[in-house]
């Protein structure tokens, strides 16, 4: 019990946290750099871009997106979007890992006490609380990449980080056709300027429960099942291992959470296609089935598998290998 005792305290203590952010926020961003040409092709698909919609359907068409990128913008054109997404995976991954720390701590102080649920609940509120600090940034990386030729009408229109900002800040005070939904969303949008980066927030945040705390939850189980607790180092999980174990709770975690996240694009990039007001989770859902059916809802599912599985195994990987090198 004192062990126990003695590693709770370990956890609690500011050392540790700042460690297991900066492990987690690494591991982020090695993951995401290992697989930023196929997030590109993937946003580009979930929000409809016109451009890239005769690839979407089969697992041939991310690879002749791909190209189709390539040949039109080179490497640059594959990783549109990557800087702002570097910037959000740091702080949204050091974020999560050291949450998922901290969480896990907390709803399980003890072997007496792991369950199933636990280990859910421990995921989602990582999860969570890492979305609602890091969101603003993730709505202007979707906006970076969602940019092709038809979304711009010239090339010195291709978005920068900070011109995408400003963008977003300024949508909804334009003139529009419909003056009642103009009036009405510039006066929420007026008083409430920072809810124009948080488009699509109440839908990532309703789809983060289920994508991190299955993730989370997978990771957790397969790890005590085929490595249970000792102290002998040699049954911890070697490097192999955290890859594949990571990898199958992305792969769970995607399936699980899809729907979810093709609506969050949607809502996302709502400031493009209707910038005049906000895109509600109803109209959105209503959209997307009208367009596409119930295949509407896990367009680019083929490529959120190709990208998610080593993803993720590469980051919980990379994250167990940072603490072990950082002594936690």
């Amino acid at each position: 019990m004192s062990t126990t005792v003695s590693g709770q305290r370990d956890t609690y203590s500011l050392g540790y946290a700042i460690r297991s952010g900066l492990a987690g926020g690494f591991a982020g961003c090695v993951a995401k750099t290992a697989v930023a040409p196929l997030d590109r092709v993937k946003i580009l698909f979930q929000a409809s871009n016109p451009d890239f919609q005769k690839y979407a359907g089969s697992w041939t068409g991310a690879f002749r997106a791909g190209l189709a990128i390539y040949r039109d913008s080179g490497i640059r054109g594959l990783l549109q979007g990557h800087s702002a997404t570097l910037l959000r995976i740091f702080p949204y991954a050091g974020i999560k890992f050291m949450a998922y720390d901290q969480w896990r701590a907390f709803l399980i102080p003890s072997e007496g006490h792991e369950t199933n649920l636990r280990r859910f609940s421990a995921g989602a509120l990582a999860g969570m609380t890492s979305v609602t600090f890091t969101y603003p940034l993730e709505l202007i990386r979707v906006r970076m990449a969602f940019h092709s030729r038809v979304t711009a009408q010239s090339a010195s229109a291709r978005p920068s980080f900070l011109r995408s900002m400003t963008n977003i800040y300024q949508e909804g005070t334009i003139s529009q056709t419909s003056a009642a939904s103009a009036a009405s969303s510039s006066h929420i949008f007026d008083r409430f300027p920072i809810l124009k980066f948080y488009r699509g927030f109440t839908v990532t945040m309703v789809g983060m429960i289920p994508y991190a705390g299955t993730a989370f939850l997978t990771w957790d189980f397969l790890r005590a099942h085929f490595y249970p607790a000792r102290d002998d180092i040699s049954t911890r999980p070697g490097i192999v291992a955290n890859l594949a174990i990571g990898a199958v709770a992305g792969a769970v975690a995607q399936t699980v959470s899809y729907p979810l996240e093709v609506t969050r694009r949607r809502m996302q990039v709502g400031g493009i296609t209707r910038p005049d007001r906000w895109l509600g989770w109803g109209e959105t859902i209503r959209m997307i089935y009208s367009s596409g059916g119930l295949r509407g809802f896990y367009v680019g599912l083929s490529i959120g598998y190709l990208k998610i599985i080593p993803m993720n195994g590469i980051s919980f990987a990379v994250w167990q290998g940072c603490k072990w090198l950082m002594g936690i």
